[in-house]
């Protein structure tokens, strides 16, 4: 199977996986079988092989250009993917009761929110700035498509679980809106978020290193 009809079957299979896997009952099976470890592990382990699947798919779809490649293009996805590796460093595994997991509610402070003073979904607006990122350069339809519902995929998922949130938390997620929004974005510590921030341009440095070799084409050129 090639060109667009594994490009048609890798969508079908992330968006899929990222719609019926997430559902209550379905997690619920899965959790209590995997473990909440296990099915997180589980879960990106699926989510990063298919986002794999379906790049490269979208890189052997027929050639259809829509516009043309300009150097200048090149530094915004630059720009957007440091952004991107600063945004996952100072969010990873920080709490977030506003986000699809919620963790770490009791812990989260919203007098010091760090980066959740600017965005309820910090790693939504990642996918979002990576895909725009990469859309401007890449102007052939396969990867239009590809980009352009990932960045659509991103703003729709803060929506959706704002909605679902508010429905569960009630009053309480207001209120903690209320309180985020009103405060400086200050993080919990200094210290930490220096760290996190050496560690989102270590990961970029990495990126650069690795896409000719995961991806064929040199983002330095």
């Amino acid at each position: 199977m090639a060109g667009w009809g594994e490009f048609s079957a890798a969508f079908g299979v992330f968006f899929l996986s990222h719609s019926l896997l997430v559902r209550p009952p379905v997690k619920a099976w899965l959790v209590a079988r995997l473990g909440p470890v296990g099915f997180t592990i589980g879960y990106s382990l699926l989510s990063l092989g298919v986002l794999a699947w379906v790049i490269m798919a979208a890189g052997r779809a027929p050639f259809v250009p829509l516009w043309n490649w300009a150097a200048w293009q090149g530094h915004v996805t630059l720009s957007a993917m440091l952004a991107v590796c600063l945004i996952l460093g100072l969010s990873i595994g920080r709490p977030n009761p506003f986000s699809f997991g919620g963790g770490g509610y009791a812990r989260f402070d919203p007098a010091r929110p760090g980066i959740v003073r600017l965005t309820r979904h910090p790693m939504l607006f990642a996918l979002a700035l990576w895909a725009i990122g990469h859309l401007v350069p890449n102007g052939d339809l396969a990867h239009v498509i590809l980009f352009g519902s990932f960045a659509g995929f991103a703003l729709m998922g803060g929506a959706l679980i704002d909605r679902r949130k508010r429905r569960v938390m009630g009053e309480g997620w207001a209120r903690l809106d209320r309180a985020r929004q009103a405060a400086w974005p200050v993080p919990r510590s200094l210290g930490e978020s220096v760290v996190r921030v050496l560690l989102g341009l270590w990961l970029y440095t990495i990126l650069l290193g690795a896409h000719p070799y995961l991806f064929g084409v040199s983002p330095l050129r």
